[in-house]
């Protein structure tokens, strides 16, 4: 199985439409996804059209469960969407409380990981969406995840976030004392604009090799699916958009390696260490 963490310390760039495209065209391949929404704003929740408000088994139980000493099914966190092959661990609006509440409790770092192990042979791949913000469900994404995915928006102002999220990855990587894979994805790109293409070469010319060598472009196609509620590729695979990522998950399937995997138990202090850092 396949786990990829999307995130970046910054909101807009992305996120959210990644994860839905990327399960899109990993359904359409016959591969059994599992989207996890970890963003209290729950986005990517709202797309298969539940509610974070509503009440019912969400993310937020499985760490109030492991807190309360009794661990949840993660089966019963797991809700169908109406398309074959992918399945959603929905967020909840009280996930914004969980740093709060339960962040620096023994074992809170580790809680996706032991729950996403326990249904490992049922899912060929599992993309999880990450909040903005540093906290606990970020720690346990990091944690979870072989690859990391950065959605980068082309203009000035997603640079910040990237390089917040980038510092955060550095201390997650001391911690589990392997390096955690990742590629800065670019996203949103307009060519007409200089904007675009100025803040695109600053991504190469400072990342490298770290940034994926094309782009996922400007499509209003996407806004049009998510009001529909659909994956993009899955209602218009032939769109701009659903190409762009198309090619990016080839790009996965074929450079990236999931068997990585880092000690549980250097990863279960991450939390705290993290937490303290912020």
């Amino acid at each position: 199985m396949k786990i990829w963490a999307v995130a970046n310390q910054k909101g807009g760039v992305g996120k959210t439409t990644t994860s839905v495209s990327l399960a899109g065209h990993l359904a359409r391949e016959g591969k059994r996804v599992l989207l996890v929404d970890l963003d209290p704003h729950g986005s990517m929740t709202v797309y298969f059209g539940m509610e974070p408000e509503a009440p019912g088994a969400s993310v937020y139980s499985l760490f109030k469960a492991a807190a309360e000493g009794q661990p949840l099914d993660p089966t019963r966190v797991v809700h169908p969407t109406a398309f074959e092959g992918i399945s959603l661990m929905p967020a909840s609006t009280a996930l914004a409380t969980l740093d709060r509440q339960l962040g620096m409790r023994d074992g809170m770092g580790l809680v996706l990981k032991r729950s996403i192990d326990r249904i490992r042979d049922d899912y060929d791949c599992v993309l999880i969406d990450c909040p903005p913000i540093l906290g606990v469900t970020m720690v346990n994404a990091l944690a979870l995840a072989e690859f990391l995915i950065v959605p980068v928006q082309t203009e000035f102002l997603a640079l910040k976030g990237l390089e917040r999220m980038l510092r955060t990855l550095a201390m997650v990587q001391r911690s589990r004392r392997q390096r955690l894979e990742y590629v800065i994805l670019p996203t949103m790109f307009d060519r007409r604009t200089r904007a675009s293409h100025d803040t695109l070469r600053i991504l190469h010319d400072r990342y490298h090799d770290d940034v994926w060598t094309d782009v996922i472009p400007i499509d209003t196609q996407f806004r049009e699916a998510s009001r529909q509620g659909k994956p993009l590729p899955l209602i218009q695979p032939d769109a701009r958009g659903s190409e762009a990522y198309k090619q990016f998950l080839h790009w996965l399937e074929t450079h990236v390696d999931g068997e990585a995997k880092a000690p549980a138990a250097e990863l279960d202090a991450s939390g705290a260490r993290l937490q303290e850092s912020r």
